[in-house]
């Protein structure tokens, strides 16, 4: 309970006004290798985050390949440059807010790669459903291994992508501050099915909302550290 009467509450300095507004971070979504940024997936995601994390803006965006007739993506490497152009383009319209690189699955990857570049700051890293293992079953590391900003994972764990024991290997060897949170049941995309709905007594949005809750709890603490 608030311990002014609502005509003597104190109000906010100029200075913790600026200072608020100053940590609403921006956050920059890149989707998964199959879909847009306009599908429905990233479309709810984009407005979990904004809302969770108090974000100045969550901008999307889609890689080249996206546009006209419908290609494999190509090697991950190639995409950085395009992404690390939109962040700062985005970046030098939000020069008093924290950048946050958000990404799905392959837009993870790319978003890893890009928060390692020297000529690019970044507060953080949410991946959701990062792919660790590569098509040819061997664990892809190298880019986790590089990070020094902090890396928030979220993944079900029936992630075909990514076997958790293995994520747990490369999270002991990484340089950056990192936490996972598991959404159980959860497959690539954190569709959980109804058997594990069930044993666990929840539904899809509440075992969401938990991860939800643990992202902005590990934002906090990164922007405010």
């Amino acid at each position: 309970m608030d311990s002014f009467p609502p005509s003597k509450r104190r109000r906010k300095s100029k200075e913790e006004e600026t200072e608020t507004s100053t940590l609403s971070p921006v956050v920059i979504f890149a989707h998964g290798a199959g879909a847009p940024s306009s599908s429905d997936w990233m479309q709810r995601w984009k407005n979990i985050l904004k809302e969770a994390l108090h974000a100045v803006d969550v901008v999307t965006f889609d890689y080249p390949y996206m546009s006209g007739k419908k290609r494999a993506p190509p090697k991950a490497e190639k995409l950085v440059e395009f992404h690390s152009n939109f962040v700062k383009e985005t970046s030098s319209k939000y020069p008093d807010h924290p950048v946050i690189l958000a990404g799905k699955s392959m837009g993870s990857r790319v978003g890893c790669m890009v928060a390692s570049l020297e000529d690019v700051n970044v507060s953080a890293v949410i991946c959701l459903g990062y792919p660790l293992k590569g098509i040819n079953g061997a664990v892809r590391d190298e880019t986790l291994l590089q990070l020094t900003v902090p890396t928030m994972f979220v993944q079900g764990s029936k992630d075909g992508l990514c076997p958790l024991e293995k994520l747990e290997a490369t999270r002991k060897k990484m340089k950056a501050p990192n936490e996972l949170h598991v959404i159980d049941g959860g497959d690539h995309s954190f569709k959980i099915g109804k058997k594990n709905l069930q044993a666990n007594n929840c539904t899809q949005d509440e075992a969401e909302d938990v991860a939800v809750k643990a992202i902005a709890a590990f934002i906090s603490r990164s922007l405010e550290g």
